[in-house]
């Protein structure tokens, strides 16, 4: 089964880290990445821009509208993803766990309904 694991941390504490301290921090998601790869589990993940990037667009009454910013204003911020595949919600849990992010931000595990 595939689950989507979203990679939430706050932006305003990352942009504090030194450079030593974010190449570290690169260097602990390549290992993580690379693990899951060869365990025959990665689907797909890439790191987003930050949210001063994002566009919320919505449809209202046939309108499309367009606003600046994430859909929602939160503490922590959607920061990055992997797409893995998993033989249940426990296993995709420990996987998550496993992500370097889950030490100081949060991730959420969501199973994918595939359409066939």
């Amino acid at each position: 089964m595939q689950y989507l694991l979203l990679i939430y941390a706050n932006e305003a504490e990352i942009a504090k880290r030194s450079e030593a301290e974010a190449k570290a921090m690169m260097e602990e998601y390549g290992v993580f990445t690379q693990a899951i790869i060869k365990a025959g589990q990665f689907k797909a993940g890439d790191r987003l821009q930050p949210i001063s990037t994002a566009t919320t667009v919505r449809v209202r009454s046939g309108k499309t509208l367009t606003t600046d910013g994430p859909f929602a204003e939160t503490r922590e911020q959607l920061g990055g993803y992997y797409l893995i595949e998993a033989k249940n919600l426990d296993e995709a849990s420990q996987i998550a766990a496993r992500i370097p992010g889950a030490k100081h931000g949060s991730i959420e595990v969501r199973p994918i309904w595939v359409y066939k």
